[in-house]
């Protein structure tokens, strides 16, 4: 599970990381008020969980509470690649002397966690990769002291202050069950201190037993990923506008493949609605899905195995009888697999206003990408 910046912000706090101060708030007015508080400049930055703020005008500089005020109504309401903003993070401004990057992973491909570190930060960690790999520093990791942490540093070009912050984002990284903790940018003030002025962490779901007194998780997830959580479904919100729902994760992943090489902005979210395509399962999806203002068009791609074809399309049909006029989208669906004939011929002979049938998943994928356009 990836968290809010104010999220991580919170973890880094706990375990001794040097953050900001900073207030969250939902309105201009607690804008203002945390400036207030706060004193002096501060930054008003949306709460989103993808990157790309800044370049969209989700991250502005106040020295006013009145600018903050300003600038939270701005970026309140925003969208953010297909990400809207209900909340900002408001903190205190630094006087930067450098900027550098680091970040502690799960690196899967090895078995093991690596530490990431530059002299280099405030900016994309993938352009420096791919423009200056020299100045990224990769080493494996299996325990973390202050010795370690300092070697680490100097490899990057980070002075030594920095060894005490990388072993408290380590007892991060661990005590947390973490599988990503990056700062970018981490940085040295004019007075000296190292700060983390950004955080990024993802949290280990398999881990998440051991963590019931969080005050983040599902329920502070994005509501249309509450609302499926809620209902048992596996859903991920992404940013194009057609939305996808299919049986099994492979199926799923393949789907957002083609529907990604059809042209238009992509797909709008992951679905996977499971084994079983009941009318209640399907109608629980189709509802999570239609909730996004953002989709257009609705594939639905299901291989009948347990559950045969044309169960599934009496799943469809009676789960569009069930949300009544909340279904109002085009639903491009494909069938294929056990007892496929009668599922198509069932959704043909119904003659539903809202229902394309189409046979290949390329075409499909191709239907639901040109439908959508047509809505947007």
């Amino acid at each position: 599970m990836d968290l809010f910046e104010h999220e991580a912000r919170d973890l880094f706090a706990r375990h001794g990381v040097p953050v900001p101060p900073g207030e969250v708030t939902t309105t201009a007015a607690g804008a203002h008020a945390a400036a207030v508080d706060i004193g002096g400049p501060v930054v008003v930055k949306a709460q989103v969980k993808t990157g790309g703020r800044g370049k969209a005008g989700g991250v502005k500089l106040a020295a006013t509470p009145a600018e903050a005020r300003a600038a939270a109504e701005a970026i309140l309401g925003m969208d953010i690649k297909g990400h809207t903003v209900h909340k900002v993070l408001v903190t205190a401004a630094s006087k930067i002397a450098d900027e550098y990057y680091f970040s502690f992973l799960l690196d899967r491909a090895n078995r093991t966690w690596l530490a990431m570190a530059s002299a280099e930060g405030g900016m994309d960690i993938e352009e420096v990769a791919a423009t200056r790999p020299e100045a990224l520093v990769r080493q494996p990791i299996r325990d973390m002291d202050l010795g370690r942490a300092a070697d680490i540093a100097v490899a990057a070009g980070l002075p030594a202050e920095a060894a005490d912050v990388i072993v408290k984002l380590w007892d991060v990284f661990v005590a947390e069950d973490c599988t990503l903790v990056e700062v970018n940018p981490l940085v040295r003030t004019e007075s000296g201190e190292i700060i983390a002025l950004d955080g990024k962490v993802t949290l280990d779901g398999n881990a998440s037993f051991r963590h019931a007194n969080r005050p983040f998780g599902a329920a502070a997830a994005d509501p249309l990923e509450r609302a499926a959580h809620d209902k048992g479904l596996n859903y991920v919100k992404l940013t194009g506008d057609v939305g996808v729902i299919g049986n099994g994760a492979g199926l799923v992943m393949s789907t957002l493949d083609v529907v990604a090489q059809a042209g238009g902005p992509g797909p709008a979210n992951f679905l996977d609605i499971g084994g079983g395509a009941s009318a209640q399962v399907m109608a629980d999806g189709l509802e999570i899905v239609l909730g996004d203002p953002g989709v257009k068009s609705v594939f639905v791609n299901v291989f009948g195995g347990i559950t045969a074809c044309d169960a599934v399309a009496d799943g469809i049909l009676r789960a569009l009888g069930m949300l009544g006029d909340r279904a109002t989208k085009p639903l491009v669906v494909r069938l294929d697999g056990n007892n496929v004939k009668r599922g198509r011929q069932i959704l043909v002979e119904a003659g539903h206003p809202l229902v394309t049938m189409v046979e290949t998943m390329d075409d499909a994928a191709r239907t639901a990408a040109r439908l959508a356009a047509q809505g947007a």
